[in-house]
């Protein structure tokens, strides 16, 4: 049977298709499959709750989910999405449209800088898989929250509010927020309300001044001065230390530097994102089957744990990005992110059907430092491996 299929892949995609290509595809379509069972299973399971979505699996082994205000919030629903994209089966529609509307309310959220995970991924893919308009409205809604937390003293969008477990930081801005730069892109070109993108590029252009060090690795949060605007701390919450390249940071610096590339053509977003993937693909310290170490100075390397989630951004990040570099780059890039596929759709990180608490990948980590959601599945892992299976079976379609 495999062998079949391999043949008719070839036949319907070309000579262009390598053996190598073939059998990834093969992995691809089953992982696909996989997630597609995971998908439909978590969906069921959580449809009849008010505003319960998938977050991770708890210390009891059971699911622990959040409510539409965590971060987390829109990847379940966006994965139902792709899930939709894939399957163009009614059922999924069905309940990525329930999900989705489980965290419209979030449209008014000003309070934090996640709108653009939790909005985008939700109803942004909505409206690009259907079309639908009804969805528009909502997507504006969430623009205009989001850049209701720009400052432009600081030349950047607030990350987190001041609170009593981070009263270090005057005005935090986290390197995480790159990727909530997309729905404002996106907004502007749709709405013709050029001040989203005003303050897209911004933000983007303060990220590349204060954030990144000579190598291209970035800190996690660099806290400014609310009078002066000029940064005052450059610290981690997440990562191992303040010096330290915390793995799933460098992955959210690539993935938003990249899409910023993507809407604006401009050359100074695309040499950032080619230094960050260099710093990453090219590290000593990357594994021979690319999945990163959660942060790449921890000190009990090569015993420390990975981050599949970071490896999952990493790999949606690259199979998009190499589209735009010179061909050299292109092939490196597209063969540590075949790479990664080919790793997430194996053994120890895909999860067998009917497991993991319906999750599809195992081995992502949270928050070291807190202890939290350490060596789990991670809803945000499985959006970005979907995406990136999505993304792969794209370049021979």
């Amino acid at each position: 049977m495999k062998y079949f299929f391999i043949v008719a892949l070839s036949l319907l995609m070309g000579s262009c298709v390598s053996e190598k290509n073939n059998e990834t595809l093969l992995l691809v379509e089953n992982s696909l499959e996989i997630a597609k069972q995971q998908s439909l299973l978590m969906a069921k399971h959580l449809v009849e709750t008010d505003d319960r979505l998938p977050k991770t699996i708890g210390a009891d082994g059971k699911l622990e989910t959040s409510n539409a205000h965590w971060w987390t919030s829109g990847f379940f629903p966006g994965q139902l999405w792709y899930m939709y994209e894939y399957t163009q089966n009614d059922e999924f529609r069905n309940y990525a449209e329930q999900f989705s509307q489980k965290v419209a309310s979030q449209q008014y959220t000003t309070d934090n800088h996640d709108i653009g995970f939790i909005i985008f991924c939700s109803y942004g893919n909505a409206y690009r898989i259907t079309g639908n308009s009804d969805y528009l409205p909502i997507i504006e809604n969430a623009a205009i929250s989001l850049s209701s937390r720009y400052n432009e003293r600081t030349k950047t969008i607030r990350s987190w509010d001041r609170a009593s477990w981070n009263q270090q930081w005057q005005y935090a801005v986290i390197i995480d927020n790159m990727m909530n730069l997309e729905l404002l892109e996106w907004a502007a070109q749709k709405f013709e309300k050029p001040r989203f993108s005003e303050i897209a590029r911004s933000h983007a252009n303060t990220t590349i001044t204060n954030h990144f060090r000579p190598d291209g690795s970035s800190f996690h949060v660099v806290s400014y001065d609310t009078l002066s605007g000029v940064p005052e701390l450059f610290h981690t919450a997440q990562g191992y230390s303040h010096s330290s390249a915390w793995a799933r940071g460098q992955a959210w610096g690539l993935y938003g530097f990249t899409m910023m590339y993507r809407f604006s053509g401009n050359q100074q977003y695309l040499d950032q994102a080619i230094k960050i993937a260099d710093f990453i693909v090219n590290h000593p310290r990357l594994p021979d089957d690319k999945i990163p170490y959660w942060d790449f100075d921890a000190p009990d390397i090569p015993h420390a744990l990975r981050d599949v989630s970071a490896g999952a951004i990493i790999c949606s990040t690259l199979l998009e990005l190499h589209q735009y570099v010179d061909t050299d780059k292109a092939k490196q890039y597209f063969g540590v992110a075949e790479k990664q596929i080919i790793s997430l759709c194996n053994e120890p990180y895909l999860a067998k059907p009917a497991t993991n608490a319906n999750f599809i990948l195992k081995h992502s980590v949270g928050h070291m430092p807190n202890g939290t959601e350490v060596d789990v599945p991670l809803s945000y892992a499985d959006y970005y491996f979907v995406e990136a299976l999505m993304r792969y079976r794209k370049q021979f379609n």
